[in-house]
């Protein structure tokens, strides 16, 4: 276990080193912020809208979380697609280029802790993101009452997200040196996890249903609407060790190369 904490300790220091975590950060709270606040003035403005109406029905179809909270989550996950490629671009291609990743392989340490300390590093670094936007439901306690069960069902939905698309990050920095290609093959598996399921209605019932289930954003948005099921547990689990898997191989095959 020691050893998986240098390991994440020594990636997290070397996102900080570098100008990419500082960027990162910035960037996902700026598109964060501008999120929330522009579905926070639409909310604000459809209040006021069926308030001088007198349209009860609307005022009680109005919630915080579906109008301001499950959209604003939706969106961080298209910001994660972009910005997690990034982020682990460097994790293993950056050691090939630099000619240290021989001396990684050469160390005593397995090919398991080699792993897992990176996924750490950078599942570490994505929490702290997600956490900073936890500045946004506490504005809506002072604004109004968002439900709170709710929103950290889809805070934990977007920390799974977040895992999963880091091992996919992990196994595409496995498999070159090239941090660009590795960011950009990283970028098309995020998406295509994405709109996976954009041909369900077409595509019949057997092949749309596992395409649906194969829908990162479908087992998300359940959890954003607050329903924790084992089933999207599973998924985001199943996920995370198949990816894990991969990588093992990936960099086991360069050991014994």
């Amino acid at each position: 276990m020691r050893n998986i904490l240098t390991i994440a300790g020594k990636e997290i220091r070397s996102l900080f080193v570098s100008p990419i975590a500082y960027v990162v950060l910035t960037g996902f709270l700026l598109l964060g912020g501008w999120f929330f606040f522009n579905l926070l003035f639409r909310f604000n403005y459809l209040l006021t809208l069926y308030t001088g109406l007198q349209n009860s029905e609307g005022l009680q179809s109005l919630n915080l979380n579906e109008y301001v909270m499950a959209p604003l989550l939706h969106n961080l996950t298209i910001v994660l697609v972009i910005m997690i490629p990034i982020i682990t671009m460097r994790a293993f291609a950056e050691e090939k280029r630099s000619g240290t990743y021989e001396l990684l392989l050469t160390s005593p340490l397995t090919v398991t802790e080699i792993v897992l300390g990176k996924l750490l590093g950078a599942v570490a670094f994505i929490a702290v993101m997600i956490l900073l936007t936890g500045i946004y439901p506490v504005i809506l306690l002072f604004y109004g009452n968002p439900e709170l069960g709710i929103v950290a069902s889809g805070y934990l939905g977007l920390f799974l997200l977040g895992a999963v698309f880091v091992s996919v990050g992990l196994l595409t920095s496995s498999l070159t040196e090239n941090q660009i290609v590795a960011a950009v093959t990283c970028f098309v598996v995020l998406l295509l996890l994405y709109v996976i399921s954009w041909p369900v209605e077409t595509a019949g019932a057997v092949l749309g249903g596992a395409l649906k289930y194969l829908s990162v954003v479908d087992h998300f948005g359940e959890m954003v609407k607050g329903l924790i099921d084992t089933q999207d547990i599973v998924y985001f689990l199943s996920l995370i060790v198949l990816s894990l898997f991969l990588t093992y191989r990936s960099v086991e095959a360069s050991r014994q190369s």
